[in-house]
């Protein structure tokens, strides 16, 4: 094992921190804001509070480097685009008169201005707004918020490094601005926006930034040779810098491939890898291009994604063969750790024996600067956290919860025939609609409605024990037929029950479920003040009883219009959830599915004629490198088609996505065989309609003519304009009308005129169609 002669220089530090606080201040401080309750000062004051106590429980940790420039108020992506001045012409205005709510408008809108768009950042849950580029796109600096809070962090005695969305990776997640081209590429704006980092490098090194990382994960995907080029030249121009800091390029959440020998031979000081599941792979990369000589390495060897311990004899191992294949190695995370949640030690209420298996930041934190020392001092100096964390590891293993021999023994019988249904798609049609008796462009909604204070004060009582059981559900019967009746009197076709009784859309089935753990404080950042708590998959999956039927039974049960049984898919179990890493993904995939299998059995039989599986996650789970893509495609659509495919063919099996790039799993989303689905179109102006037509897509679809992640209320205008789009590449015997998402986010004012306006919309549309 290491010795502390072999490794001395070993240090401990991280690429980033969750933001939110242990309270979720910042989300609340900046709601408060939204609402006018709370000042700029004051929101200001907040975030400054949190930054400080990250910093320092980081630098008690003993972690030698803590990061900056990491914290945003909504999204670091788009710190970046206010860095580099590449802010949309129809935000400038705002921007000027007030910084502050001109960066809230890009990211949100206002009722005049649309926002940037969202999507997921890489294959994570997390969502950036995309920066919209053009040929006359121009540059400038501003680097006060990473010279600001450098300089915060240096005051208080730390050794700092900030943390930078890399050039090449800005530009490549970039889109064509609205008006430009669409086969414009980003990336030729290189050699403009490179002078824009060169002071912004400087700026930093001014302020007293010794290293600066420059984030590059966009290099861990299948680039092309001009791709790679780019990156070269990139590194090559700003490590020619006479005026800059030390930089360290980070990559993570895959292999670096045919990018690595790129960054080895660049000059700069370090590089920051992923070591963790398939970018393990960069290890042998390493030694290919014959290491890092004269370089830092900075070794991501703690899973930042996930929640389990580290097997930190595994770890010691890896970093000990990185010792020969570097200058120096310090130990860090995997990525940043945004990902994961606060501090295992706040769940109160999980089994001890569990406790132990657990991860989150605080202890990722401890972990890592326990291999540090391990690595600089040798394993005797870590002897009782090696003895604890082997304990722990082998609890695990062992533990009865980690395996249902019925569970697998039925996930083991399935057969090829349980995942397909017994008639075709156009069979299928025909019974639906003489079933259904849809009008043209039929018009729904995609589950939920809005989660109100007296909702969630409802659930809060009842935990507490305010109120009993029957108490909490007259006011959720009270709620559901107030959104029924709302529905009827508005026009809407296909009706939900609106959710009133869910927490979350994974949690609350996860809840239900033999195998899972839910948390209490385990929220991680989705996008901007939007926070989650993902499940943990702890065990084997089982359905002990029906989750959803009662409440949907009792809606039905109000109206004659069919009401949508909403179910969240297997795929999206997992991908929101942190999942086992004991065994692989396609099982457990598997499990989820066969506990859905019985619950869509369970609608059906109550009467339910329409029934959603919502599957947003499908692209997001994508993996990022080609070769990886077909083996998760096969188990993900598998999973899919297990628990929709033992329907009659008069019940229309419905899905969703939302907030990615569909454009990669057309065929996957074919391959499903739902008979509608509903999907994110708005922000990028019907873009999945044309990639559906383009593919020759046979079933039916509802791109989304609503962003319901905006405040705006669109007018019935706009949205008929969305759908007159939307008809030059779907029929409109094929065409649905519905938001992008779900209503759970929004007020009832806006979602009461939004939705008013889109069944005008329909109406509208589909007089033009008759002629009348």
């Amino acid at each position: 094992m290491t010795t502390k002669s072999a490794a001395a220089a070993a240090r401990a530090t991280v690429y980033g921190h969750p933001r939110q606080g242990s309270g979720r201040e910042l989300k609340k401080a900046i709601e408060g804001y939204w609402k006018g309750r709370v000042t700029a000062d004051a929101l200001r004051t907040t975030a400054a509070e949190l930054r400080r106590t990250h910093w320092r429980q980081l630098a008690g940790a003993g972690v030698h480097e803590v990061p900056t420039g990491d914290f945003s108020y909504y999204d670091h992506v788009l710190d970046t685009t206010v860095m580099v001045g590449a802010i949309p012409a129809r935000h400038r205005e705002a921007v000027a008169a007030d910084a502050l709510d001109g960066y809230f408008a890009m990211a949100r809108g206002t009722q005049d201005v649309a926002p940037l768009e969202m999507t997921k950042w890489f294959d994570t849950n997390y969502h950036y707004l995309v920066p919209e580029l053009g040929p006359d796109t121009v540059f400038t600096a501003d680097s006060t918020q990473q010279v600001a809070e450098l300089k915060e962090a240096l005051a208080l005695g730390l050794t700092a490094r900030p943390v930078l969305v890399g050039p090449v990776t800005y530009l490549l997640l970039a889109k064509p601005a609205p008006g430009v081209a669409a086969d414009f590429d980003p990336l030729t704006l290189l050699d403009r926006l490179l002078p824009v980092y060169a002071e912004v490098l400087a700026d930093l090194r001014a302020a007293g930034a010794a290293w600066v990382q420059l984030d590059e994960p966009a290099l861990v995907q299948d680039r092309t040779p001009a791709d790679l080029n780019a990156a070269a030249r990139a590194y090559r121009d700003l490590g020619a810098l006479a005026d800059r800091p030390k930089l360290l390029v980070a990559s993570y959440f895959d292999r670096l491939g045919d990018a690595l020998p790129v960054l080895a031979k660049a000059p700069v000081e370090g590089l920051a890898l992923d070591f963790t599941g398939p970018a393990a792979a960069n290890l042998d990369g390493l030694a290919a291009v014959g290491g890092l000589s004269g370089k830092r390495l900075v070794a991501g060897v703690v899973d930042g994604r996930n929640i389990w311990v580290n097997d930190l004899e595994k770890s010691l191992t890896t970093l000990g063969t990185l010792l020969g294949l570097a200058d120096r190695v310090d130990v860090s995370a995997s990525c940043s750790l945004l990902h994961v949640p606060l501090d295992a030690a706040a769940e109160k209420d999980v089994d001890p024996q569990i406790l132990r298996w657990l991860s989150f930041a605080k202890q990722k934190t401890a972990e890592i600067t326990t291999l540090a020392r391990g690595l600089s001092q040798g394993t005797d100096a870590i002897a009782g956290e090696l003895a604890a964390n082997r304990a722990a590891l082998a609890s695990r293993a062992a533990s009865p919860i980690t395996r249902n021999p019925a569970v697998r023994a039925r996930a083991e019988a399935v057969t090829g025939a349980d995942s397909r249904r017994s008639r075709p798609y156009a069979e299928r049609a025909a019974a639906q609609r003489a079933h259904l008796g849809l009008p043209l462009l039929p018009t729904t909604t995609i589950g939920s409605f809005p989660q109100t204070g007296e909702l969630r004060a409802a659930r809060a009582d009842l935990r507490a024990g305010r109120i009993d059981t029957a108490g909490y559900e007259e006011r959720i019967r009270a709620e559901i037929q107030e959104v029924v009746s709302y529905q009827e009197k508005a026009g809407v076709d296909v009706l939900v029950h609106g959710e009133p009784e869910r927490n979350d859309m994974v949690q609350y089935f996860a809840e239900q479920l033999d195998g899972y753990l839910a948390t209490r404080h385990g929220w991680v950042q989705s996008y901007g003040t939007r926070y989650v708590r993902p499940p943990i998959l702890a065990g084997d999956i089982s359905r002990p009883e029906p989750m959803t039927v009662r409440w949907t039974s009792y809606a039905q049960s109000l109206t004659a219009k069919p009401v949508k049984g909403m179910l969240t898919g297997p795929v999206t179990m997992l991908a929101w959830s942190f999942v086992r890493d004991d065994q692989p993904l396609g099982e457990t995939a598997r499990q989820v599915a066969l506990a859905l299998r019985d619950e869509v059995a369970d609608l059906e039989a109550a009467g339910t004629s329409v029934i959603q599986v919502d599957e947003p996650a499908l692209r997001e789970t994508l993996p990022l490198r080609a070769a990886d893509r077909p083996a998760y495609l096969d188990w993900a659509t598998e999973a899919f088609r297990l628990a929709t495919g033992g329907v009659r063919p008069d019940t229309q099996i419905h899905t969703h996505m939302c907030y990615a790039e569909f454009g990669d799993v057309v065929q996957a989303i074919d391959d499903l065989d739902a008979d509608v689905i509903s999907l994110e179109a708005a922000r990028s102006h019907m873009q999945v309609a044309r990639e559906l037509a383009a593919h020759g897509y046979p079933r039916e679809a509802g791109p989304g003519v609503w962003d319901i992640h905006s405040p705006r209320v669109p007018s019935a205008e706009e949205a008929a304009d969305l759908l007159r789009t939307g008809l030059e590449a779907i029929p409109a015997e094929r065409l649905w009308v519905n938001p992008d998402c779900g209503l759970k986010t929004r007020g009832w004012p806006e979602t009461r005129a939004s939705l008013e306006n889109l069944v005008a919309a329909a109406r509208t549309v589909r007089e033009e169609l008759s002629g009348a």
